[in-house]
C-alpha cells in the first residue's frame, strides 16, 4: 500500500509538470502533502494561423524561451507546417520538415515566408525549452484589405475562446481561424452576438476540424446579418483547437485579433498608443445580468475618467460598444473597466486606429491577465518598439530584460517603478551590440498587478503599419505538491 501510495504521488507530480496542470491534494489532517513547489512546465504547445492569402504578403517567425532555472537540461522547440485545410488531400497528417527550431533558450531564433501560400503552424517545445514559450507571428502587407502590418502571438490550443470586436460589416472581412494539433479531429461551434442578441445561424454548428489541420471561417458566411460590432464565441465539443480572429477592413488595413482573457468581473486593456485617432471600446456578457462598467483610463498622471463615457451599460448576452475617440490625447494609456456587480463576468476588447486619410491602420487590443511571475513578447527591433506597462491598483516594480539579438548581441536588463492608477511607455533596453530582432521579458518584482503590452511599427512600401500584443503571464511554471516523507498515515 505504501508502495502504490508514493507511486501515485510521484505520477501526478510529473503530470503536472508536464502538463501545467497540479491537481493532487490530501486531507490536510492526514498531512500527506506540504505548500506546493514551483516547478517549470516540460513540454507546451504553439498554434500559429495561416497569415495571410496575399500574394504579396511577406511574414516573419520569431521564437524565443527565456533562461529558466531549474528547467531540464535537454529537450527541443519546433514548429511544423499544419495540413491543407479539412478537406485537402493532405488533411489529417503532417506536414514537412521543422520550419524553425532554436538553438538554445535566451536567444531568439527566426524564419520567414513570403506569399498567400503559407500554412498554419503546429508547435512543440520540451524541456528547457517548454516553460514561458512564445513564437510572434508578423506580417507585412503592402496593398488591398488588411494593407499594414499585422501582428499575433501564436496561442496554446484550448476549448472555449471569446473574440468581442469583430464584424461582419460591408467594409469588413473577418476569419476565424482554428488549428487542431491532435491526432483525432475536432469539433467547433461558432456562436455570434450582436447588438441584440445571438444572430440566427446553423452553419457554425458542429464544424469538424481534422487532426493536425487549420481551417480559416469566414464570418460573413455564418450569418446573412450585416453587423459593426460582434462577439464571437468558439466553443469546442471534443477535442481542443487553437483560434483567432484575422479582422481585415478595406480602408482601414487590419490587425489580428486575440481572444479577450476569460470572462471577469474587472478587465485591464493596456497599452492604447499614445497617438491614436479612434479607439472603439466593444464588450459582452454571456450573463442573463446586464452589467454596468465604470470605464477609467490609467494615464500617466493616474486614473481619470473620459468626458461622455464614464459609463458602458453591456445587456445580458448582447454586444454593446462606445467611440471613445482619441481618448489617450498624446500620452500613454491603458482601459480599466470595473463592475458595479463584480458577479457579472464580461469580456471585452478595443479596437485602435492611428493615422489619418489613406494612412489609417487598425490593431486590437483585448482585455488580458496580468503579467505575472513573468511575460515575454519576441520580435522587436531596435526602431518601432513601444513597452507599455501599467500598474491599475498598486504600485508595482517591475524587472525588464532585452534578450539577446538573433543574431549577435548581449541581453540588458532594467528596473522600472510604476505608481498606482498609471500606464507608462518605458524605455525598455535594448541588447548590447545588437543584431537582428529581441525578445522583451517583463518579471513581477513586488507591489501590485501589473499589465503590459508591446506596440510594433513598420512602413512596408510606403505604407505606415501597426501592431499590438498583450503580455499575460507566460505559465511556464507549475505549483506542485511536495510529498512528506513519513506517509505512514496512509499504510492502515
Amino acid at each position: 500500500m505504501n508502495r502504490t501510495t508514493v507511486s501515485l504521488i510521484a505520477g501526478t507530480a510529473a503530470l503536472a509538470a508536464v502538463t501545467g496542470f497540479a491537481t493532487l491534494s490530501s486531507p490536510q489532517a492526514a498531512g500527506t502533502a506540504r505548500t506546493a513547489a514551483e516547478l517549470p512546465v516540460e513540454r507546451t504547445s504553439l498554434l500559429c494561423p495561416a497569415p495571410s492569402t496575399s500574394d504579396i504578403a511577406e511574414t516573419s517567425y520569431t521564437s524565443f524561451t527565456p533562461v529558466t532555472k531549474d528547467a531540464d537540461s535537454g529537450g527541443k522547440a519546433e514548429l511544423q507546417a499544419a495540413a491543407a485545410e479539412s478537406g485537402g488531400k493532405s488533411a489529417g497528417k503532417k506536414v514537412g520538415k521543422p520550419v524553425l527550431e532554436p538553438e538554445e533558450p535566451g536567444k531568439p531564433a527566426t524564419g520567414e515566408t513570403s506569399g498567400g501560400d503559407a500554412r498554419a503552424l503546429v508547435g512543440t517545445a520540451e524541456g528547457k525549452f517548454a516553460p514561458g514559450w512564445t513564437v510572434q507571428e508578423t506580417t507585412k502587407v503592402a496593398a488591398g484589405s488588411g494593407r499594414g502590418l499585422q501582428g499575433v502571438n501564436c496561442s496554446a490550443p484550448d476549448t472555449e475562446f471569446w473574440f468581442p470586436g469583430a464584424s461582419t460589416a460591408a467594409d469588413r472581412t473577418d476569419y476565424v481561424h482554428l488549428t487542431n494539433p491532435d491526432d483525432s479531429a475536432a469539433v467547433v461551434d461558432i456562436e455570434l452576438y450582436g447588438k441584440d442578441g445571438a444572430l440566427d445561424s446553423t452553419l457554425g454548428e458542429g464544424i469538424t476540424v481534422a487532426p493536425h489541420s487549420s481551417d480559416p471561417i469566414l464570418l460573413s458566411t455564418l450569418t446573412e446579418e450585416k453587423q459593426e460590432n460582434l462577439t464571437v464565441h468558439v466553443n469546442v465539443r471534443s477535442g481542443r483547437v487553437g483560434a483567432a480572429v484575422q479582422a481585415l477592413d478595406d480602408k482601414l488595413g487590419g490587425d489580428w485579433l486575440a481572444a479577450s482573457t476569460d470572462p471577469s468581473g474587472s478587465l485591464v486593456l493596456p497599452g492604447i498608443p499614445k497617438d491614436a485617432t479612434a479607439v472603439r471600446l466593444v464588450a459582452f456578457t454571456p450573463s442573463d445580468s446586464d452589467a454596468d462598467l465604470k470605464v477609467q483610463l490609467a494615464s500617466p498622471s493616474g486614473l481619470i475618467t473620459p468626458a461622455g463615457n464614464e459609463t458602458l451599460h453591456v445587456k445580458g448576452g448582447m454586444t454593446a460598444s462606445a467611440d471613445l475617440g482619441d481618448v489617450t490625447r498624446g500620452e500613454a494609456g491603458s482601459l480599466v473597466l470595473t463592475p458595479t456587480d463584480a458577479s457579472v463576468p464580461v469580456v471585452a476588447a478595443l479596437r485602435v486606429v492611428r493615422g489619418k486619410g489613406d494612412d489609417q491602420e487598425t490593431a486590437f487590443i483585448p482585455a488580458t491577465r496580468p503579467v505575472g511571475t513573468r511575460a515575454t513578447v519576441a520580435d522587436n527591433s531596435a526602431k518601432g518598439t513601444t513597452l507599455s506597462l501599467t500598474a491599475p491598483t498598486r504600485a508595482a516594480t517591475v524587472k525588464v530584460t532585452a534578450s539577446a539579438g538573433s543574431k549577435g548581441g548581449e541581453a540588458v536588463s532594467k528596473t522600472f517603478t510604476l505608481k498606482a492608477g498609471t500606464t507608462e511607455n518605458v524605455e525598455a533596453p535594448t541588447p548590447t551590440g545588437l543584431k537582428g530582432t529581441y525578445a522583451l521579458t517583463v518579471e513581477h518584482v513586488s507591489g501590485g498587478p501589473v499589465y503590459g503590452a508591446r506596440t510594433l511599427a513598420a512602413t512596408a512600401d510606403g505604407v505606415p503599419g501597426f501592431t499590438i500584443q498583450a503580455l499575460p503571464d507566460d505559465r511556464g511554471m507549475v505549483a506542485v505538491p511536495e510529498a512528506d516523507q513519513d506517509l505512514s498515515v496512509l499504510q492502515k
